[in-house]
Formats: C-alpha cells, sequence, structure tokens
C-alpha cells in the first residue's frame, strides 16, 4: 500500500485492497478514506472511488515528510483531529494502537489520547455474556468492549461487533438484543465501527430463502371429501386448502371442515387441544349467509365466487390498510377535484351531483391537514443548526451537481443549506440567497419528478434501474425529499397511493391497483388476463405469455376461469411491490433522513395531503391569507387595496401573477410544506414604490389616494425587478 507501506490483504481490518495497474498504484481503501489531506473531489468512477489519482499522488508526497508517532517510520498520512494534538500514523499502526477511526461525515480520527470513550457507572462494573459470540466480557471502559446505547444488559467484543456490521450492512445492523437501528448506528459509529453502505451478506446469496417459499398444502381432516386426493388445491373455490391460523403447518379443504368463504378461521386439532387446555379457545359461531351466497340447496362454493378479499382476519388492525383504491380515495382526505391523490387523478371523474359546498369543505379538510404538517416539520426544523453548508450547483446539470453536493464528507443535513448557482459557460455565480435555495429545491424536485427512478404518469411509483440501484441513487433520492421538505423546499406531490402505502405500512399492506403499472405491455397483458371471458381465451392468453409469467413466479396451471383473479393479483404485487423491493427499501433508508419517515409513520393522513396531492394552487385568498399586515394609522385603506389588486391578479387583470408577487417577497414562488420562516408580513409607509425584503420576508406597500395609483406601482415594480434578476 502507497500510504501505510503494508502487504497485508486483509479488508476486515484495512478495507479492500486495490491495485491499478496504469498508475503503478495500490492502496488499502480505508488507509486513503481516512487520509487526512485528501477529499473526493470526482465522481465516483473518477480515479479511486472519487479520489483523483493526482490528489492522491499529493497526499503520498505530503504523508511522505510526517513520521508516524508509533512505528517511527514516514508517510503517517493520518492525524488526530483533536485541538493542538500533533500525533500523526499510519491506519495499520492506529489500529494496533487503539485509535478510533469514524467512518461518517468528516471521516474524523483520534489518537488513543484524545479517543471517545463510553462512560460507565459503578454499578454497571462486572462481567457478562457478548451477544455475538456468548463468550465472557468484562465491562470495563476499555477499547475491546463497547456497550449499546439502547439495552443496558447489551455488551459486545469490539470485534464481534465490527464482523457483524460488515455482515449486516447499514440495511441490517441494529441491536442484537432490542433491534434498536438509528440510536444504536450512530452510537457505533461514533466509537469506530465501519457500517458499509450495501446490503447484507446473506442478502446476497442467490435462492438463499427458497425453502421459505414452500407453503403446506395438504388436507389433514379425519376424513377427506375430495376425489382427486389430499394434496389437491384448486384456489376460489370450495377445494382450495385453508391452512391452521395459528401454526400454518396444518390444512383442510374448505368443503372438508363446512367453511363457506376463506374469510372463516380454522384451527387444527392441535392448537385446539392446546387452547382449550389454557382455557382461552371458545368455538366460534358460523358466520350466516348473505341471501346472495343461498341457492336453492347449492352453497356458494359451487358457483364461480366472488373476488376474494384480503386474507386477514375480521378485525384485524391493518384491514382498513386493504381497501380498494377507491375507497381509500375516499378515506384518506377530503380534497378538491384538483387534489385528488396522483394515482387517482384521471380515474374519479368530477360528480355532477356534489355541491360546491361539499367540494370547499372538502378543500378545507385539506388545508387543514397541510397546516399540521407544517407544525410537524417545523418541529424536525429544530434538529437543523445555524452551521452552515454550501452546495455549488451548476445550472445546466441540477441533478449531477446536487448529488455531488450531498454526497461530500462535509455535508450534513442537520447544518443550515447555503445554494450558490453557477454557469459552465460564463462561470458566472449567484449569491447564496433564500430564492437560490427555493429555485434549487424545486427544480430538484422537479427533476426527481422525471428521472427514471419513478415510472407512471401522475401517481408514481419506483421504477427498477440496476444501475441507480448500484450507484446507491433511490437512497440518495429518498434523503433529497427528506431535507427539501425540513429546509423549506416544496413537497413532491407525486407519490402513488400504493407507493405511500408501501413506504408508510410497508410493502406486505399495500394493494397495487392496474393505474399502477406503467409498462404498456405489461398493462396490455394484465387487462387481457382480467377480461378473458373464456377459460379458452384465458388459456391461449397464458400461453402467450409463458415466459413472462414465469419470470415474475406466476406461472402456474389454470382450471377455471374464476383463476384469473388471484392470478392478476398475484401478477400486480410482482410487478409493482416485489420487483422493486431492494429500490423501495434503500428509499425508505433515506427518507429517515432527519426523522422524516418516522413522522410519515406518526401521521400518514396529514402526510398523504402533500406527498400524494399536488401543491395548492395560489389564490387571492391564499395569498391574503399568508400575509400579517402591520396596524397602522393607513391601513385600512391600504388593505382594501391590497386585496383587491390581489383579486385582480387572480382573475387576470394584471401583467403579474401571484407568483410573481411571492417571488418578490420571499424568493419563492411556491409555499413549501414547511411554511415561511419568518412569517411573511406587510407594513404601509410613506414610500414611492413597494420593497420586498426577502431577509424579513417582509412587503413594505406606499400610501396612494387612489387605487389605480398603487395598482400601477405595484405591477411597475415587480415586474421589473424580476425581469432584471432573470437577465
Amino acid at each position: 500500500c502507497v500510504l501505510c507501506g503494508r502487504t497485508d490483504d486483509c479488508p476486515e481490518k484495512y478495507g479492500e485492497k486495490r491495485t491499478y495497474v496504469e498508475y503503478n498504484l495500490t492502496v488499502h481503501y480505508y488507509c486513503l478514506l481516512m487520509s487526512s489531506g485528501i477529499w473526493q473531489r470526482g465522481e465516483e468512477d473518477e480515479g479511486v472511488d472519487g479520489f483523483l489519482i493526482a490528489d492522491i499522488r499529493k497526499e503520498i508526497n505530503r504523508a511522505a515528510k510526517l513520521t508516524c508517532n508509533i512505528c517511527k517510520k514516514k508517510g503517517a498520512s493520518i492525524g488526530c483531529v483533536a485541538p493542538k494534538c500533533k500525533r500523526s500514523y499510519h491506519f495499520p499502526c492506529g489500529l494496533q494502537r487503539e485509535c478510533i477511526f469514524q467512518f461518517m461525515e468528516d471521516f474524523r480520527s483520534y489518537c488513543w489520547e484524545h479517543r471517545p470513550v463510553q462512560k460507565f457507572t459503578d454499578e454497571e462494573l462486572g462481567a457478562s455474556q457478548c451477544t455475538i459470540c456468548l463468550d465472557l466480557v468484562e465491562h470495563l471502559p476499555v477499547y475491546t468492549v463497547l456497550r449499546s446505547p439502547c439495552c443496558k444488559n447489551a455488551w459486545f467484543h469490539r470485534e464481534c461487533l465490527q464482523y457483524q456490521a460488515l455482515s449486516a450492512g447499514i440495511f441490517f445492523f441494529r441491536c442484537t438484543v432490542c433491534n434498536n437501528k438509528d440510536k444504536f448506528q450512530k452510537e457505533m459509529l461514533r466509537m469506530g465501527i465501519h457500517i458499509p453502505e450495501r446490503d447484507a451478506s446473506w442478502e446476497l446469496e442467490e435462492n438463499a430463502y427458497q425453502d421459505l417459499l414452500h407453503c403446506y398444502q395438504h388436507c389433514d381432516v379425519k376424513r377427506c371429501l375430495c376425489k382427486k386426493g389430499r394434496d389437491y388445491n384448486e384456489p376460489d373455490s370450495k377445494w382450495e386448502i385453508k391452512r391452521c391460523q395459528y401454526c400454518g403447518s396444518r390444512g383442510t379443504h374448505l368443503a372438508c371442515s363446512c367453511m363457506k368463504s376463506w374469510e372463516q378461521n380454522w384451527e387444527c386439532m392441535e392448537c385446539r387441544s392446546i387452547f382449550a387446555k389454557s382455557g382461552k379457545y371458545s368455538k366460534q359461531k358460523k358466520r350466516s349467509l348473505a341471501a346472495s351466497e343461498k341457492t336453492n340447496g347449492t352453497t356458494c362454493l359451487l358457483e364461480e365466487p366472488p373476488p376474494k378479499s384480503p386474507r386477514q382476519s375480521s378485525g384485524s388492525p391493518r384491514s382498513f390498510l386493504l381497501q380498494s383504491s377507491k375507497m381509500m380515495c375516499q378515506n384518506l382526505s377530503p380534497c378538491s377535484p384538483l387534489e385528488l391523490p396522483a394515482s387517482n387523478r384521471v380515474s374519479m371523474p368530477l360528480s355532477p351531483v356534489m355541491s360546491n359546498r361539499n367540494w370547499s369543505l372538502r378543500y378545507k379538510h385539506l388545508r387543514e391537514r397541510r397546516r399540521e404538517v407544517c407544525n410537524i416539520l417545523k418541529e424536525l426544523k429544530v434538529q437543523v443548526k445555524k452551521k452552515p453548508t454550501r452546495l455549488n450547483i451548476n445550472a445546466e446539470n441540477i441533478w449531477s451537481s446536487a448529488l455531488k453536493g450531498f454526497r461530500q464528507r462535509i455535508f450534513s443535513p442537520t447544518n443550515t443549506i447555503e445554494v450558490n448557482f453557477s454557469n459552465c459557460k460564463n462561470r458566472s455565480k449567484t449569491n447564496t440567497s433564500a430564492a437560490s435555495k427555493h429555485h434549487f429545491f424545486q427544480s430538484l424536485m422537479l427533476h426527481l419528478q422525471n428521472s427514471s427512478l419513478f415510472e407512471g404518469s401522475s401517481g408514481k411509483n419506483l421504477s427498477l434501474d440496476f444501475q441507480a440501484v448500484k450507484e446507491n441513487l433511490y437512497f440518495e433520492a429518498g434523503k433529497m425529499i427528506a431535507v427539501s421538505l425540513v429546509h423549506g423546499g416544496p413537497s413532491p406531490g407525486f407519490f402513488s397511493k400504493t407507493l405511500f402505502d408501501c413506504l408508510v405500512y410497508g410493502p406486505e399492506n399495500a394493494k397495487p391497483a392496474l393505474e399502477d403499472v406503467a409498462d404498456v405491455d405489461v398493462a396490455q397483458t394484465i387487462k387481457t388476463i382480467k377480461y378473458a371471458n373464456s377459460l379458452s381465451s384465458l388459456q391461449s392468453t397464458l400461453e402467450d405469455c409463458c415466459e413472462f409469467l414465469a419470470a415474475a413466479g406466476c406461472l402456474r396451471p389454470v382450471t377455471a376461469l374464476c383463476d384469473k383473479k388471484m392470478l392478476v393479483n398475484d401478477i400486480l404485487i410482482y410487478h409493482v411491490i416485489k420487483r422493486i423491493a431492494l429500490p423501495l427499501e434503500s428509499f425508505r433508508q433515506g427518507l429517515k433522513t432527519l426523522g422524516v419517515l418516522e413522522k410519515m409513520q406518526m401521521h400518514p393522513d396529514v402526510f398523504s395531503s402533500i406527498l400524494c396531492h399536488k401543491p395548492e394552487t395560489l389564490s387571492a385568498e391564499t395569498v391574503c391569507d399568508l400575509f400579517t399586515i402591520h396596524s397602522s394609522s393607513h391601513v385600512s385603506r391600504g388593505a382594501d387595496f391590497w386585496m383587491g389588486y390581489l383579486q385582480d391578479v387572480e382573475s387576470g387583470e394584471s401583467v403579474v401573477t401571484l407568483e410573481d408577487i411571492l417571488l418578490f417577497v420571499t424568493g419563492s414562488c411556491y409555499i413549501p410544506s414547511i411554511g415561511f420562516d419568518p412569517e411573511p408580513t406587510i407594513t404601509f409607509s410613506r414610500i414611492r414604490y413597494p420593497i420586498g425584503n426577502r431577509l424579513l420576508n417582509c412587503l413594505e406597500l406606499p400610501i396612494t389616494k387612489t387605487y389605480q395609483q398603487f395598482k400601477n406601482k405595484m405591477e411597475f415594480t415587480i415586474r421589473n425587478t424580476l425581469r432584471l434578476e432573470r437577465e
């Protein structure tokens, strides 16, 4: 290794050892990552993971002048970050001397004297088992022992914990006792445990969980009535096998246990006897059949069954998640006809009997929920510190420069974000005002909406882009959305109901619809299966698309027309949810930034109002309510002029728009989900022309004798100010 001088190839200790023949360069990844005088100035595919070769050469020359305080040899590229500490050392030497290297944020290093330590009380001293290797571990404040921050009785050997982190990766590394993830990872990173940003090793094994896909399919009742045998299973008929609701390892045909529908629960004899002995078992009453389920002596199971409801017992705490998409839209949030959930915006026509009063009420409820979101986001913003982080954004390539900025070492979502726009052609730069930040977040959300990470026309779901998975772009997209919400950017407003349910309730509780399928060919195939009117046409369609069904794991023999319903449902679940399992998990992890996902799961109804609905269209009433008018002797007539002017602008009787007015005062042409800070105000004073103070979000208006004078001054100032800014 050109930095530490060792030939050891031990990825667990020193990271991957990489050799670049064209550059005559061999380096340990951790040695490069922790070096004090080098930064990732290139893209991920440039040099060595973003470290430019020229920078590496400079770092080698810099380190060659420094002597390691441990082995006394030259080439010590790592220095302790503690103030006034001048110790330098090689990465392997630092490990031997029990230095701590933090694989996060600025990638800091601490020598053996200044390293962070965990605080123990005298009562905690003693010994217990390491919860990973189960060997004895002494409760001592030493380098080799670590304690869980969330569990008093969880103690680990540092070496055991490091191997566990390398195996589990960032998605699955958590406390082995209580399963806490966020608090546990934060403490372990502080104490020098490296948690790689990749999936768990066991998730990367091919067919590792093949045995778990096997479902028990056997009728175990004493007298089986099925002529085709105990192993015969025909879905959506009386010969469908129902498994025991408790153990799942015993089964029965519906007809063999006199069950009328799948919704009824069934227990095997073993489980029933256990519950009987414990006194907790009570025989369930049979559900009375509706008139539509009864025919002349023939049960409904002999007919083509109705569409199956989700396989969940009645009274389940999550049964409300599994309603139809139309019902979910009605229960999600009352909304205006222009602000229906994105996934249902086209498929739900406006009812002609719906009165204006009802739409007004729905609109009012939606605004109330958005106000709740505003308060929740303000709680999250408490984490943001005044320390600034500047993003240098290329106006011609927002996405690449944003991605580079979010991935830089010094970037922290808890710092105040400042945006500096530049243009590649003339290198002209703008200031880092609030207007730049608002414009950046608005452009970023628009790019995400139209990017290859999402698919669909209006209500969008995640797409499957293997290159994006490889580059961890789904995580970055989730992180950007979370940061935008907390830092005053716009809400996405393009999530489909299915995507929102997957994020909030988990993919197992989401119910995709045909509208969620963006691929035209796949959607046409599903429609052909769904609307097949005969068994022969259904079988013919399945033969034509057998390769697609096999890839989706849905290829099966079809013996009845009613089989198509479950088949369509399985295809939808595979294509919309299971197919994008890895991007979804990565996207969820990104949304956890600043605690946004946790708040989404706590307040799903209010967050759906900004994630599944387009932002509120500005109106005169909205803008009027946004501003607080400071009282003065001239406020009465001035306020009348102001409200009259807003109405003229809304009706199109002005050369400016409501967005122009908002941009003139605040630097933003939209109302952020978190609201404005400080809140916009209006004052009236004896000035010639209106003044917009974007630092204070204050609009200073002139006092005029007539409304026409007021209107002329407003239009002249706003139009020319914005025109000059654009130029």
